[in-house]
């Protein structure tokens, strides 16, 4: 009872330390920087009071790497709790979900069944998950190749490699934190990736909702464009000035064609890097003057200072790292998990900080494109954006391979702890969701909503995904969906609780909820996914007396209070 006593009053120290700093911070903005490849921005009115549909006011998504539904959820709520290590135990009215038991665990259609990860084994093999080899995986609904086509047991010490080991789970132990969030709030256990395919369309969708619209991109991961020019980082961004679409589909991972860390830190060729054209959620957001922003570990230089420009050494970006678990260094920022330095209107090419912390959210140098360092000081200086999406420093995102749950999981209980201490909490909605499964194992097949015959297709048989042209999407070709099914989580106020929602839905689910809310139900059109896209609106309860904020220990999951 006393750690827990100490850890929330170091909590609150903390947060309003992070105030403190802020309003500091605000008195000393200097001076802007430019610089080739910079965004010519326009300056927008912004409104503080923009009308809602819903009594949600702050919308934060957190947007994870790499996990299927099973993966995490596969033995939820039960969890095996083995001495030593953290304990969950299901209340008496958790409902169950659509995962592993029965046969699947003991007899499973794949050559091995699922064993369960202990806590000791949070560092693992990173798996296939490419576009071909997650539809392979499904033979044609069997759902039995998985250990064939996206298993890998390749890897080496502190990383834990197993025979089949790309059909293993983790339960309550481990993803102590989560499962905590799940019974307190709301998830749901049938949402899936708009696509098949690893983090860069995954990130498309949740913010764009099509992976459609490429102006130019290598062949190894865009079918049906040419190859870009321009050098990554130095291609002219115009904010409020969208592309036109072109005929390129995004199905696998390349870094934005207009970020300079594509070249510095990754160092890819204008060959190797991508354009998109077309209006992203962002766009349509600047449209109506709602203020918004994405927000992603290790975008500014390590010694940046929010609210004081000067302190970004532009030479410097992309240059920060941090140790997982493993004691492994890992670079913070990964540049094609950044979706919205793919387009011109809203690329932020050479990471030009915000002018101010009051202009956080809103149209400057910046274009909305920031550090995280840059969400918490317009968090606790009251300027919380109506929409934000928060991206971990890759250590702490949950990607297999270099990351791993239990970092990750620092950073998600940390994030909503400080979430839940702000006055706007009372008025903010979470979620929590993935870019893709990593290729794990998970049982569940989606709906085919988006057919594709490509030679990149397999999902039905060699060359297809579906055998109608007639439902390929405006005839957007290589958008072979949905993919696999994932977590996607709920924590707020107005979530319902201990609810687990069945309402079919995937990535693009996000950009129709911000449509439905701040756009009056406005879709992007032009083939995109919101259209057609469930909805998260059962997750919530506006009529109740609202959900308790639940205070987690970053270190085991557990609640503290």
């Amino acid at each position: 009872m006393a750690r827990k006593r100490t850890f929330l009053l170091v909590l609150a120290a903390l947060c309003t330390a992070g105030m403190s700093v802020a309003v500091a911070q605000a008195a000393s903005t200097g001076r802007g920087h430019r610089a080739r490849g910079t965004v010519r921005w326009r300056v927008r009115r912004m409104s503080d009071e923009v009308r809602t549909t819903t009594p949600i006011k702050h919308l934060v998504v957190i947007f994870q790497e790499n996990v299927s539904f099973d993966h995490y959820f596969g033995t939820y709520p039960n969890a095996t709790n083995p001495s030593g290590e953290p304990a969950f135990y299901a209340s008496r009215r958790t409902p169950s979900v659509n995962g592993l038991s029965g046969a699947l665990l003991t007899n499973n259609p794949n050559s091995g069944n699922p064993q369960r990860l202990d806590r000791s084994q949070a560092l693992t093999c990173d798996q296939n998950h490419d576009y071909t080899a997650e539809q392979q995986a499904y033979d044609m609904g069997l759902m039995d190749k998985f250990v064939q086509f996206t298993g890998n047991e390749s890897c080496s010490p502190p990383d834990t490699t197993a025979p089949n080991l790309v059909m293993d789970y983790y339960d309550g132990n481990t993803v102590t934190g989560l499962w905590n969030y799940a019974q307190h709030f709301a998830m749901s256990a049938n949402s899936y990736s708009t696509g098949f395919g690893p983090s860069t369309p995954g990130a498309i969708n949740v913010t764009g909702a099509n992976t459609f619209g490429a102006v130019c991109g290598p062949s190894g991961a865009v079918f049906g464009a040419p190859a870009c020019t321009a050098a990554a980082g130095t291609a002219g961004a115009t904010s409020g000035s969208s592309s036109p679409q072109w005929p390129g589909t995004v199905y696998s991972d390349a870094d934005p064609n207009f970020d300079i860390c594509s070249a510095t830190q990754d160092g890819s060729k204008a060959a190797d890097t991508i354009q998109l054209g077309g209006e992203n959620i962002g766009d349509r957001l600047d449209q109506a003057g709602v203020t918004w922003g994405w927000f992603e570990g290790g975008f500014a230089s390590p010694d940046y200072v929010s609210g004081q420009p000067g302190t970004d050494d532009l030479s410097k970006v992309c240059t920060g790292s941090h140790k997982n678990i493993g004691g492994a260094s890992q670079a913070d920022y990964s540049p094609h998990h950044e979706p919205f330095q793919y387009y011109a209107s809203t690329a932020n090419p050479q990471h030009l900080p915000p002018t101010s912390i009051s202009m956080i959210g809103r149209q400057d140098q910046a274009n909305h494109q920031y550090d995280l360092k840059d969400f918490w000081a317009a968090a606790d200086h009251g300027n919380l954006p109506a929409v934000s999406y928060l991206k971990a420093a890759r250590y702490q995102d949950g990607h297999a391979g270099y990351s791993d749950p239990l970092d990750e999981q620092t950073f998600l209980t940390e994030t909503i702890n400080h979430l839940e201490w702000l006055p706007s909490w009372k008025s903010t909605a979470v979620i929590v969701l993935y870019d893709d499964s990593d290729g794990w194992y998970d049982h569940q097949m989606g709906p085919i909503i988006y057919q594709s015959q490509t030679p990149l297709d397999a999902l039905t048989g060699k060359g297809s995904c579906g055998t109608s042209p007639a439902k390929v999407p405006s005839g957007q070709q290589a958008r072979c969906g949905v993919g696999p099914r994932q977590p996607l989580l709920v924590i707020s106020p107005f979530a319902k609780r201990n609810f687990v929602d069945g309402t079919f839905t995937d990535q693009s689910s996000v950009v129709r909820l911000i449509e439905d809310n701040w756009l009056r139900g406005a879709r992007l059109g032009r083939g995109a996914a919101d259209s057609d896209a469930g909805t998260l609106e059962n997750m919530f309860s506006f009529d109740h007396r609202g959900n308790e904020p639940l205070f987690l220990d970053p270190g085991t999951g557990e609640p503290v209070r």
